[in-house]
């Protein structure tokens, strides 16, 4: 173990643990992406009725037992069911790890709602019986709750907390675990989003009161990022934890290694609360590049932020246009039409849904979109069927609300 920074270490992300909408591991979740499979049903939201959701099915009790689930939160419950399957992915078991050189890094995009908006609920239910109030509130609401919980239930004893970065966060947090391996801080990082969203009145009702909660009769076209008749977002909860090493520790272990990180960059827009920045969004994915050392031609997939809102997809298409208009060897795809937005998680989740590519060299399509709106028409836009190309190097897009940006650049490792 090395004693000191080394800021040019070359980080490697050696296992996946994810559940989404529309499946519960990496490879489940890369078929449903190439069979173009929906995890979007309606469910009823109190004071809402029936809106379009994506909600995980996987198993709570796998990694933790019952009475921790229930003092714990739904955003711990899936964090630690995505830790526990990258790192068994990985080829590492808890066991082997050292625990107190182990650090959890998870982006939010919020946390406590849930419990806080269920509790004030049972409170009115119960003639204002403060008494009643659960004790376990606090623990519940604060937000290193979901690094927490796993720290807590993995025995690791090494830095553990959220990154509250909006819809950006996702990706904050893998960056976040980058860094903190080059800093030599841990020698194994936990790293990437979770979201726990689905689960809170005020998120779904916000969206609607500014005009941007996507709706459809048939909710698996709800969520239609840049389709002309796109309304809004879809609400969604996931995750998706990267195991991440330094590659002189992968490589003496002889892991396996789905790819490199090689470039990134963060920045604010300073402009509005939650209306995009073009200019932000080109100077962030440029920057990205240039910390890469390479050009927007040598890249071969942008996975675009696409949520569906009608000017949060123009503001991103012009900004990737700007870049990418003259690159032909670049092709983008999005992937919010098939699991809706999973705030937190959006980011980590969309990486994960691209990984596969380096091995299968093929390009999952965005959902189907029925009529591309002609301002988001963008060059080598993968719509429909998957297509075959040899993939090197993925560029991920996540920007929030609030104006954060952030971008995430993977390299294929030879």
């Amino acid at each position: 173990m090395s004693t000191s920074s080394n800021q040019n270490a070359r980080v490697v992300i050696t296992g996946v643990g994810l559940t989404a909408p529309n499946a519960n591991n990496l490879k489940e979740f890369r078929e449903a992406l190439l069979t173009q499979k929906s995890g979007i049903t309606h469910m009823d939201v109190r004071y809402m009725g029936k809106v379009a959701a994506g909600n995980c099915n996987f198993d709570e009790n796998l990694y933790q037992k019952k009475k921790m689930r229930r003092r714990g939160t739904r955003a711990g419950s899936i964090s630690i069911y995505c830790a526990h399957e990258a790192l068994k992915d990985s080829g590492l078991s808890i066991d082997s790890v050292v625990k107190d050189r182990t650090g959890i890094y998870l982006g939010i995009t919020e946390h406590g709602n849930v419990e806080t908006e269920n509790e004030i609920y049972e409170l009115h239910q119960n003639n204002l019986d403060a008494s009643l109030w659960s004790h376990h509130h606090n623990p519940r609401t604060v937000a290193n709750t979901p690094a927490g919980e796993v720290s807590l239930n993995m025995g690791i004893t090494g830095p553990a907390y959220t990154i509250g970065a909006a819809c950006a966060a996702g990706n904050i947090g893998i960056i976040h675990g980058m860094q903190m391996l080059q800093l030599n801080e841990v020698d194994l990082a936990l790293a990437g989003g979770i979201s726990e969203s689905t689960g809170t009145f005020g998120i779904f009702a916000g969206f609607k009161s500014q005009g941007a909660l996507g709706f459809h009769d048939d909710p698996i076209k709800a969520s239609r990022p840049l389709d002309i008749n796109r309304n809004g977002i879809v609400v969604s909860e996931g995750g998706a934890i990267f195991v991440l090493e330094r590659l002189e520790d992968a490589l003496k272990r002889e892991a396996k290694i789905y790819g490199e990180i090689i470039g990134y960059h963060i920045n604010s827009d300073a402009v509005d609360f939650v209306l995009p920045d073009t200019q932000r969004q080109i100077q962030c994915m440029k920057t990205a590049i240039n910390k890469a050392n390479i050009t927007a031609n040598d890249i071969d997939i942008v996975n675009l932020h696409a949520t569906g809102t009608i000017s949060g997809d123009l503001n991103e298409c012009e900004a990737v246009k700007a870049i990418f208009e003259q690159s032909e060897n670049t092709y983008i795809n999005c992937t919010k039409g098939f699991i809706g937005h999973a705030m937190g998680a959006a980011g980590a989740l969309e990486l994960a849904g691209n990984l596969p590519s380096f091995k299968d060299n093929k390009i999952h399509s965005c959902k189907y979109i029925e009529n591309v709106d002609p301002n988001c028409c963008l060059k080598n836009l993968v719509n429909g069927d998957p297509i075959e190309k040899k993939v090197n190097i993925i560029l991920s897009n996540s920007f929030g609300m609030l104006g954060i940006n952030s971008v995430i650049i993977i390299k294929k490792y030879k």
